[in-house]
């Protein structure tokens, strides 16, 4: 990935999302006239960042140097960043610097591997759906209801056991997830995360480029520069035999693993949903 492309365009998003008269700027105060794009202006957040024009223009171009902490928390400030989208500026402004340094963390193009413990775990989710993510959305461990529920894992290539793959390139996955556009839109926001934590990750790259190529949906939404992590939430499915399923998950992240997570499916106790999956689970 270009890191400073990406930061560019993240910044220039994110500028695009601010009025002026939000951001306390008053006609006379460097952004009356005509307006010929929304948002702020280069010379604008920079003049209510503390920044000279020069600087700020150099740092959204990838050329700022070793940017302060305190630059970028006055250029999120300003630009009302959240904390994912907070951390995402720094991973791209630092590079190097912004990225996990655990030596255990696997190199950009090698595989993950997850540890036994983990594996038992999965199995003590007899009746709920559950699955370990990785970097790029691959799915690297699953219980046998995420194979019912989510997708046939074992009968995929591992190339293809991947989550974003999954969402828009295969058909089904419209009818699986009820609210498809929200997992959609979660989804694109977490690779974004990942460009800033991996960018030299050549095979998230790559997974970009086919998802860009071969999804509409994935290039619209990918052109939002939105960043997210979703850590839980309501997430009801479709099954063909279960029919309608009303799940929330949750998502417990590996401390010592910070790529990968296990996600759970949950039902509330005793509902319909609750006897669906045990029946799921009897039946095989």
């Amino acid at each position: 990935m270009d890191r400073r492309a990406e930061l560019r365009e993240f910044l220039r998003s994110r500028r695009a999302r601010v009025r002026p008269e939000d951001a306390g700027l008053r006609p006379g105060t460097g952004f009356s006239g005509r307006r010929r794009v929304p948002g702020l202006r280069r010379e604008e957040l920079a003049q209510l960042s503390g920044v000279s024009v020069d600087y700020y223009v150099r740092l959204e171009q990838g050329r700022g140097g070793h940017a302060s902490a305190e630059v970028l928390d006055a250029i999120a400030h300003v630009l009302r960043l959240d904390a994912h989208e907070r951390a995402h500026l720094y991973a791209l402004v630092r590079g190097e610097e912004g990225r996990h340094d655990d030596a255990r963390q696997p190199a950009a193009g090698q595989g993950q591997e997850v540890r036994p413990g983990v594996l038992r775990l999965l199995r003590t989710f007899e009746h709920s759906p559950a699955y370990v993510v990785g970097r790029r959305q691959e799915v690297l461990a699953w219980n046998e209801l995420a194979r019912i529920l989510i997708a046939d894992f074992p009968a995929l290539p591992p190339g293809e056991r991947n989550l974003a793959r999954l969402t828009f390139l295969d058909r089904s996955a419209r009818r699986r997830y009820v609210h498809w556009q929200q997992k959609a839109d979660d989804t694109v926001a977490f690779l974004r995360l990942d460009t800033g934590r991996h960018p030299d990750d050549p095979k998230l790259a790559a997974l970009i480029a086919e998802l860009t190529e071969h999804s509409e949906d994935f290039r619209r939404l990918w052109s939002d520069h939105n960043v997210r992590d979703k850590t839980y939430g309501s997430k009801p499915l479709h099954h063909p035999r279960a029919g309608a399923l009303d799940l929330s998950f949750e998502t417990l992240r590996l401390p010592d693993e910070p790529d990968q997570a296990v996600v759970v499916y949950l039902a509330e106790p005793d509902s319909a949903a609750d006897r669906e999956l045990r029946r799921l689970v009897a039946e095989g």
